[in-house]
């Protein structure tokens, strides 16, 4: 049975976010034009943005480092440049944070300004600007009890920390007694919880909000918890807090270095260095541009790389750093093992800082980074895959329709994570869906929000929506080329065969994408086509004669149609076979420098003989071994002509000794081998009706199993087994002689195959029209505000 047999697969896809961005400052809209750009200059200035990340400052953080004392003067600030940016950087409102910012981020905005009003009173400064902030919190109090509110990470301690330090300081809050008290019962909660729990997650937890524990901490505990750098979980305000309390050298040393690096005011989270540079890289991957910038890319995945085999900290203490520099580089051909990883199984993890922030990116990351797996024994991602996955479903029921914006991105990428896992996700699909939901001046939240300039930029989207469109502007041409190619090849006479060019030619497009690969996607397309009209032909179309008298013409190839065809419909067949096979031979001369036509006709005729033996199987009632049928059975999948063909038209060179290799073969026979059991999976109780015979029935018949829920289990394992293997050659660079470039084919295909399968058998017309719409006909129209 052919892949694109109609009734072989079934499709789901969705045009749903994968962003986990906040507000999408862009608009998509379908009645307008794309603005003409300077393509060129925007892949400029994105450039630009790999050698200088942007990271926007902390008034929160800055306020704490302003309160610590000197050490050699207590009556006197240790960093007296940061109170002068407090006095001198208060918004019109009287807050302090952000300006412009979202109304659902008013909590934070009364967190920083109350540490930035404690700041100024620590120090007997700023009386105007204490007043405004004190006006701004007593006037937009109510919010804290707004459960719609963006909470900051640590709020409840942290807050009602700050009102305890403002009576110390004889400040005079203006609140009512009962919304103070509120604030203090869900803090007396919160810290009863996380002593009754008492994990290494809670204790870091309470470490890393000490700011707002202060003089009761116990700060033994938190500097337990202090990295290489000096600092406390990266965090300048819990490393101030602990300067303040401590005297240790090493958070002065941190603080000093932060200050001499960003001037008079300081970031929520440093360093950050290599997660920004890696989340560039993947959103520029996911946007489907990253052929633009592989110069750049390579050279944040070599510095990463580097960081990896020397173990910084700033990979290995984080788990979404950790998991996204875990999958970013194992898909690159980085030789890199799983074991670090281990430090974020699921006991791991919520005993972590993170697990207990209910982190559901890093969670995500770490779901991705499972599916990575390529070796047997990488238990730890076996695991991963399976605590993360049953976390982020049990997150995913949990979670309101009605969540703010913020909470509905992560949803999203949430579920897109689950339900497009990578081994099933066509790329086309996977761009289009994240430019759509791509969203721009990207916001994020710990004890404070924060933003960076490598994610949510304009020109990223920008240039990814004209790079789109342009490259689906090529495919139309194809296609149009292609529906000619059917009917001067009379294949559309043909009363039996199913017409799915649209089916065949989408599959190529959403995979092999890239404008200059034109000839791959042609070639992947006919083949398609062609398989399926031949499979329905050696299915129902075609009698023995027939059958037999188009296998001898391929043989033989140079014959006179007119004498030697039997019938009309193997004369259809044969001649749109041989111009093909021709074409491909022709046009492999430019990639390959030879004429490649012996070959290719050798790949069909190797599944016009497997799809005989099957008919010649239905026609006797033979039954086969499961081993006799699997032998038969890959190769009468019909993925040969579509793939092997298509290796010489992507730029590699391939030669006669490559083409030969195990390593070749191996591929072919694992992608085939899986197409092949998930099509009898899914076709069996139609198969069976129909008096066919395939894996699952011979695996009956032969005693493995009387249980089809059984057998399927079996098989389905044997599925991930052959596509983990699969996985591990096309990313293996040492000991492998075929290029990358034709081994992502094999994958590729894969991916079709799993995303084709992923429900019920049966195919549906009516969301292949819709795939086929988003990534050949409708273009996507951008209005950037």
């Amino acid at each position: 049975m052919s892949l694109f047999h109609p009734h072989a697969l079934s499709l789901r896809c969705s045009t749903s976010s994968i962003s986990v961005s906040m507000d999408c400052g862009a608009k998509l809209t379908t009645n307008t034009h794309t603005n003409g750009l300077n393509f060129e200059g925007t892949k400029e200035r994105i450039k630009k943005m790999f050698d200088h990340i942007e990271l926007s400052i902390s008034s929160y953080d800055t306020a704490w480092v302003a309160m610590v004392p000197s050490p050699n003067s207590p009556g006197n600030p240790c960093f007296p440049g940061c109170l002068q940016w407090l006095l001198e950087n208060q918004l019109s409102d009287g807050s302090w944070g952000p300006p412009h910012r979202d109304p659902l981020l008013t909590k934070d905005s009364l967190s920083s300004t109350l540490a930035c009003v404690l700041a100024l009173r620590r120090w007997g400064v700023g009386v105007e600007q204490m007043t405004k902030g004190l006006q701004f919190i007593e006037s937009h109090f109510g919010s804290i009890s707004d459960e719609n509110q963006h909470t900051p990470v640590g709020f409840d301690i942290v807050f009602s920390g700050m009102i305890e330090y403002a009576k110390d300081l004889n400040l005079n809050l203006l609140l009512r007694s009962t919304d103070v008290d509120a604030v203090f019962h869900k803090r007396d909660l919160e810290l009863r919880s996380c002593h009754k729990e008492s994990s290494k997650g809670m204790k870091a937890y309470l470490a890393y909000v000490s700011e707002g524990i202060g003089k009761h901490q116990d700060w033994g505990m938190v500097m337990k918890h202090q990295l290489k750098n000096g600092s406390l979980f990266n965090s300048p305000s819990t490393t101030a807090a602990a300067l303040a309390h401590t005297q240790n050298a090493g958070c002065l040393y941190y603080l000093n270095a932060l200050l001499e690096k960003f001037g008079n005011a300081v970031p929520t989270l440093y360093p950050f260095h290599l997660y920004p540079r890696l989340s560039m890289v993947e959103t520029i991957e996911s946007l489907g541009i990253g052929e633009h910038f592989r110069k750049e890319i390579a050279s944040v995945l070599d510095e990463t790389y580097r960081c990896w085999l020397q173990g910084e900290e700033e990979i290995f203490l984080d788990p979404a750093t950790c998991a996204l520099a875990f999958r970013i580089l194992r898909v690159n051909g980085y030789d890199i093992n799983s074991e670090p990883l281990t430090g974020f199984a699921e006991e791991h993890f919520f005993n972590s800082l993170g697990g207990y922030l209910k982190d559901l990116g890093a969670a995500v990351e770490l779901l991705r980074a499972s599916q990575m797996m390529i070796h047997p024994d990488e238990q730890v991602l076996e695991q991963q895959n399976s605590w993360t996955s049953h976390f982020l479903k049990q997150e995913l029921s949990n979670s309101s329709m009605s969540a703010d914006k913020l909470r509905k991105y992560t949803i999203q990428k949430v579920n897109d994570a689950l339900e497009f896992p990578h081994y099933a996700s066509l790329e086309r699909l996977v761009h289009r869906r994240n430019i759509e939901n791509y969203a721009v001046d990207n916001i994020r939240m710990l004890k404070t929000s924060y933003c960076s300039s490598s994610i949510g930029d304009k020109d990223l989207l920008r240039l990814a929506v004209e790079d789109f469109n342009a490259c689906q502007s090529i495919y139309r041409e194809e296609l149009k080329q292609l529906e000619r190619w059917v009917q001067e090849n009379r294949l559309d006479k043909l009363k039996f065969a199913r017409q799915k060019l649209a089916y065949c030619y989408f599959s190529a497009a959403a995979t092999i994408f890239s404008p200059e690969l034109s000839d791959a996607r042609i070639s992947w397309a006919k083949n398609g086509v062609l398989t399926t009209v031949v499979d329905d032909f050696f299915d129902v179309g075609g009698s023995e004669d027939e059958l037999l008298n188009l296998i001898q013409l391929v043989e033989k190839h140079d014959v006179d149609v007119s004498i030697q065809c039997c019938s009309e419909q193997v004369e259809i067949l044969f001649l749109a076979l041989r111009s093909t096979i021709s074409e491909i031979g022709e046009k492999a001369i430019a990639w390959q420098g030879r004429n490649v036509k012996t070959h290719v006709t050798e790949i069909w005729l190797d599944l016009l003989r497997s799809m005989l033996q099957e008919a010649q199987w239905l026609k006797n009632k033979s039954v086969p071994t499961v081993d006799e049928y699997m032998t038969n059975g890959y190769v009468s999948f019909a993925l040969g002509p579509i793939i092997l063909p298509a290796l010489y038209l992507v730029g590699a060179s391939l030669s006669e000794g490559v083409i030969k290799s195990p390593e070749y073969n191996l591929l072919f026979k694992l992608v085939s081998t899986c197409g092949r059991l998930l099509n009898d999976i899914h076709s069996f109780k139609r198969e069976s009706m129909e008096g066919k015979l395939n894996a699952v029935s011979l695996h009956m018949i032969h005693g493995t199993s009387a249980v089809t829920e059984d057998i399927n289990k079996e098989m389905k394992h044997l599925v991930h087994d052959r596509r983990r293997e699969l996985l591990r050659l096309v990313l293996q660079e040492n000991g492998s002689i075929i290029p990358r470039a034709c081994k992502e084919l094999f994958w590729k295909m894969s991916k079709v195959l799993h995303l084709f399968y992923l429900k019920d058998d049966g195919f549906s017309s009516h969301e292949m029209i819709d795939v086929v719409k988003a990534v050949i006909h409708e273009p996507i129209y951008l209005d950037v505000q």
